[in-house]
C-alpha cells in the first residue's frame, strides 16, 4: 500500500471507529463539569478542569481519533486490557503526564520512562492541578496464593477536580478500602468473573460506600457479559440516593 493511501486509511479508520463511540456524559461538579466518554472494557476519557485524562488506554490510537490529545494517562495495571505499550506511544504527547503503578511502570521502554509518575498504593499527588490518589485493588483473599491482581501491584485511583471525587476502581474486589471510601461523587466499579467482582458482591460493595453516582464498567468475563441491570436494580432497592448510570461500554 503506497503511504498516501495507507494515511487515508488510517483516517478512515479513526473516523469509523469515532463514529461507533456511544454520546459522552456530562455530570455537574462543584466547579464546572466532568465529560465522560467511555471506549470500551476499562477505558474511558475524562473531560474536566481544562484538562484531558486517558484512563487504561488500549485498543490503538484509532480508538481515540477526534479526542482531545491526553493531559494526564492513568494506568491501573500490568494487565493487556488496562497496558498497552504500543497504543500508549502512539497517543502520549510530549507534555503528557503518565501515572502507574511500579510494575507497568518497570515493563516501559527506557525511553518511555522519562517523566513517568509512578504512585503506589497510598501515594497521593497533585498533577496539573487535579489530586490524584492511588488505592489498592485485588482479589480476596488478600493472602492468596496466586491471585490474578495481588495487593499492591495495581493502582485504583481517587480524584479530586472541580470540588468532587471521582474513584476509579480498576481491578479489584469488594475490598475493605474500597468499602471504606468516603465522599465518593462518581464511582466507575468494575464487575466481571472470574477476575473482579460478581453483581451481588459489586453492589454489596457500593452500597457500603455509597457514591453519588455509579457507573459500571469493565462488566466482560469469560461467562459473557455481567448483569448491569441487575447490579442497578440491587443498588438501587438498597439505596436510593444512588443513581446507577448504564452506558454501553463494547459499542465500539
Amino acid at each position: 500500500m503506497k503511504s498516501g493511501s495507507f494515511s487515508v486509511f488510517l483516517l478512515l479508520a479513526g473516523l469509523a471507529a469515532g463514529a461507533q463511540r456511544i454520546s459522552p456524559d456530562t455530570v455537574a461538579l462543584t466547579h464546572g463539569s466532568l465529560i465522560i466518554q467511555p471506549i470500551n472494557h476499562a477505558s474511558m476519557v475524562l473531560t474536566a478542569a481544562g484538562k484531558t485524562i486517558y484512563v487504561d488506554p488500549v485498543g490503538g490510537a484509532a480508538k481515540y481519533q477526534g479526542l482531545a490529545a491526553p493531559d494526564i494517562i492513568l494506568v491501573t495495571d500490568i494487565h493487556g486490557d488496562h497496558f498497552d505499550a504500543a497504543t500508549l506511544q502512539a497517543i502520549r504527547k510530549q507534555n503528557t503526564v503518565l501515572v502507574t503503578p511500579k510494575a507497568v511502570a518497570d515493563k516501559l521502554a527506557e525511553a518511555d520512562k522519562a517523566g513517568v509518575v509512578v504512585l503506589g498504593n497510598g501515594d497521593s499527588k497533585d498533577i496539573l492541578g487535579i489530586g490524584v490518589a492511588a488505592i489498592p485493588m485485588y482479589n480476596l483473599p488478600a493472602d492468596a496464593a496466586s491471585p490474578m491482581h495481588p495487593k499492591g501491584r495495581g493502582n485504583g485511583y481517587v480524584l479530586s477536580v472541580g470540588g468532587k471525587k471521582i474513584y476509579l476502581s480498576g481491578d479489584t474486589q469488594g475490598i475493605p478500602e474500597m468499602r471504606a471510601l468516603t465522599g465518593i461523587d462518581i464511582a466507575f466499579v468494575c464487575m466481571n468473573l472470574p477476575y473482579t467482582m460478581d453483581v451481588n458482591e459489586a453492589a454489596d460493595a457500593v452500597l457500603a460506600f455509597k457514591p453519588r453516582i455509579v457507573y459500571p464498567y469493565h462488566y466482560r468475563g469469560q461467562g459473557g457479559f455481567s448483569d448491569v441491570s441487575a447490579f442497578k436494580a440491587k443498588v438501587e432497592a438498597g439505596n436510593k440516593g444512588i443513581e446507577v448510570r448504564l452506558r454501553n461500554w463494547y459499542a465500539g
